[in-house]
């Protein structure tokens, strides 16, 4: 395990959003959707890909959904589509991701984690 200081937890800027587009992504290596994520008025919305079609078949079932990610790492070129922000999740250990979401929905959008 590598140990790491509050610092620079502090730096990586986690906050909360909401799904309100979901695309099939066939030019992904691995499967993938394209997301439109919202955070709010100050941070606006945001591209991700993110491997979540083993778990969430269908892409209904994403769009609304309140959703933790990392709104300042570089974006990512993936295919022909670049990423801005990475969605968190855990394996389901299947092969799947499991999102991270907020406890409640009263959880405002763009709000940071910590």
């Amino acid at each position: 395990m590598i140990t790491v200081r509050f610092e620079d937890f502090e730096r990586i800027d986690i906050r909360i959003g909401k799904i309100v587009e979901c695309q099939d992504f066939p030019q992904a290596r691995k499967p993938a959707y394209r997301l439109r994520i919202d955070f709010g008025e100050e941070i606006g919305l945001k591209n991700s890909s993110a491997q979540l079609k083993e778990r969430y078949r269908d892409r209904s079932e994403l769009v609304g959904k309140k959703v933790v990610a990392v709104i300042n790492f570089p974006p990512k070129q993936v295919a022909n589509f670049v990423s801005e922000v990475l969605v968190l999740g855990v394996s389901d250990g299947k092969g799947g991701v499991i999102l991270l979401v907020p406890d409640s929905e009263g959880a405002p959008l763009g709000s940071r984690v910590f």
